[in-house]
């Protein structure tokens, strides 16, 4: 039976990793993978000494393949590593540690020089592992979805994501706040309590800004309430600083909404032909970007055509899942 081992999900706070861990399990049960699901509560990549026991606890129980998630796993080598001879474990990376933490990229090497397989979520976190493992890349999956009627064609924005520097809203309301003159509106949907500082800031350059009537931060949302958000909306806007693949960016491509994202980490993957890349943190060409969109129409209706073409060219959340479990069939121990 294999083991997925990962950081404790929480809901208010739900992250593209957390998404595509639960999918994943989903899917290898729906392949009749009897997967035992174990979530280990922890300060993640630098966990207590209490989290650290649980995790060596884990990969003690037993002798089947585990699947470990990279956050879990490749800050603490001397937990995960000793383990690698006696079961065969597999690391999931979503992003690598030392891209926002470099003391601990030599931690990192080591679980993966360990590890029987390495699995990247996207094809820049594999580029960016290549020169030390051999790495499967399995991107994330996107369920069909009708597609979006949207308002009036241009004004009704969307940015879905945590509300945090990393993901770029507070650059987006300022590229916005040089556009008051067309009649957008934007829904910051996402979680708002990793970063409440931020949020803060946030809350106050569109107060600033005289915005408050035109930008929403709804909290999360989810099922129902988030599709009637996706189906209402015109354009996504992902203005991130960092990104490893931008799993809402498939989410639009599925409803046929245009997107413009920054071209920073694998959002350039992953827009691919379906919409505009930006400079990451350039604000004047996020204004110049959005004002061409609000202006020219035939640009919109060619934005339009291009997301829609996208639909049947999205990976499902069942070839990403087979993907990772022709991994774990082929694990080697250390």
């Amino acid at each position: 039976m294999p083991t997925v081992i990962r950081p404790v999900a929480d809901p208010a706070l739900v992250s593209g990793g957390d998404v595509y861990d639960a999918r994943v399990i989903d899917g290898l049960r729906a392949l009749g993978r009897p997967v035992r699901d174990v979530q280990i509560p922890g300060a993640w990549p630098r966990p207590d000494d209490a989290a650290r026991a649980r995790l060596d606890a884990a990969l003690a129980d037993g002798d089947g393949p585990v699947l470990l998630d990279g956050l879990v796993a490749c800050g603490v080598p001397d937990v995960v590593v000793p383990h690698a001879a006696r079961r065969p474990l597999a690391v999931l990376v979503h992003l690598p540690l030392g891209e926002e933490q470099p003391d601990l990229d030599a931690a990192e090497g080591e679980v993966l020089r360990a590890a029987g397989a390495v699995i990247a979520t996207s094809p820049w976190t594999a580029r960016r592992l290549a020169d030390r493992v051999p790495v499967v890349v399995a991107v994330p999956g996107v369920d069909p979805a009708r597609p979006a009627s949207g308002t009036d064609g241009a004004h009704r924005l969307l940015c879905l994501g945590a509300v945090t520097p990393t993901k770029g809203q507070d650059l987006l309301v300022e590229a916005l706040a040089a556009l008051r003159e067309h009649p957008w509106t934007l829904d910051l949907v996402g979680p708002t309590g990793r970063t409440p500082g931020f949020v803060a800031d946030l809350r106050g350059r569109i107060a600033h800004h005289g915005l408050a009537g035109r930008v929403r931060l709804p909290g999360p949302r989810t099922g129902g309430e988030l599709e009637r958000i996706w189906h209402a909306t015109d354009l996504l806007v992902a203005p991130s600083r960092v990104e490893t693949y931008g799993m809402v960016v498939t989410e639009a491509f599925a409803r046929g909404i245009p997107v413009v994202a920054s071209a920073v980490g694998g959002l350039p993957d992953t827009v691919a032909n379906g919409g505009v890349l930006t400079p990451p943190e350039d604000v004047p060409a996020l204004v110049a970007t959005l004002h061409r969109w609000f202006a020219e129409r035939p640009h919109r209706d060619g934005l339009r055509i291009s997301a829609s073409s996208q639909r049947c060219r999205l990976t499902t959340w069942t070839q990403t899942s087979r993907r990772v479990d022709e991994a774990l069939a082929g694990l080697r121990t250390g």
